[in-house]
């Protein structure tokens, strides 16, 4: 299986990069993801733009097998569409793989029953526990109605079946890359087809909408094609690392599945920060030189100070 990762520098230049406490501890943690994985799936694969190479591989000397810089071809479209890189990413894999977020580390192995699922994701997401703040496909509904736009047939259908369901995407993977081609194609077409741009223009941020697009259609999908007798990807089974998402960020079974996923206000907060620092210092000096090097390539007015002392600017 080869762990694969999505970095398309647009969304992050555009604003994302304020989700970190400071950009070098979005550096740090690409570190730490690459690392981790690696130990497990050897061959490693980035696929991002021109400027996300020059920024991972040739400033911070990442060592991945094979770099891509086919999210070029995105270089025209609306950054609020954050997720776009991760779907071109998926849509590409022709062999078993496992698409890993930089802030999802692997301190061990996914388990055997993962690794040879037809598509796994992190964990399931059910909207009332969630938050009903992440889904609101029933907006989407609207719009598209009111305008004309094209749902997807899955879309469609997922809706009448009441179906609360999102998967979440920290990874994603799987033996069945025909079938995750076809939902990460379908996707792409979801957000960026030219009939739909008026329904997502009167929704206002394409931000809000990415979850809907990437998590809540892959759900779809596979219910769809399950249902679907004559479908080709009719057998097509996900799993999950983690049953719900309370397990998934139950620190015990978190620990247990060896695995760590920095999600939401994770990346603001100083406690982690601090333990990822002192992490990537201590396993991978050289790394942890050349991000504090990167950093300071572009200083900016603040600073950062670590509680043992050295400092950097942000």
């Amino acid at each position: 299986m080869k762990a694969v990762w999505s970095f398309w520098t647009k969304p992050y230049l555009s604003g994302r990069k304020a989700y970190w406490l400071s950009e070098m501890h979005h550096w740090l943690s690409w570190v730490l993801s690459l690392e981790t994985a690696r130990r497990h799936y050897p061959e490693t694969c980035l696929v991002t733009d021109s400027k996300g190479a020059e920024i991972l591989v040739d400033r911070l000397g990442l060592k991945f097998s094979q770099v891509s810089t086919d999210l070029d071809a995105l270089a025209d479209e609306d950054p609020g569409w954050w997720a776009l890189g991760k779907l071109y990413a998926y849509s590409k894999q022709q062999e078993p793989f496992v698409h890993i977020d930089s802030d999802v580390f692997l301190w061990k192995r996914l388990p055997v029953h993962l690794e040879s699922a037809d598509v796994f994701t992190q964990n399931p997401e059910l909207f009332p526990e969630v938050g009903e703040a992440w889904y609101q496909p029933e907006r989407v509904d609207r719009a598209f109605h009111d305008t004309g736009g094209r749902l997807p047939e899955e879309w469609h259908w997922y809706r009448q079946i009441h179906t609360r369901r999102g998967e979440c995407c920290g990874i994603l993977g799987g033996q069945r890359t025909d079938f995750i081609r076809h939902y990460a194609e379908q996707a792409l077409r979801f957000a960026l087809d030219p009939s739909n741009h008026r329904a997502w223009q009167s929704l206002g941020d394409k931000a809000s909408q990415m979850t809907l697009v990437e998590q809540y259609l892959l759900a779809a999908c596979v219910e769809f094609q399950n249902a679907n007798s004559f479908s080709a990807f009719n057998s097509v089974q996900m799993r999950y690392l983690f049953d719900s998402l309370s397990q998934a960020y139950n620190p015990e079974s978190a620990s247990r599945a060896g695995f760590t996923h920095l999600i939401a206000n994770a990346k603001k907060s100083q406690i982690i920060a601090t333990r990822l620092e002192d992490r990537v210092k201590q396993d991978y000096p050289e790394n942890f030189q050349r991000c504090i090097q990167g950093v300071n390539q572009h200083p900016k007015v603040s600073t950062y100070q670590h509680p043992n002392g050295f400092q950097y600017n942000q």
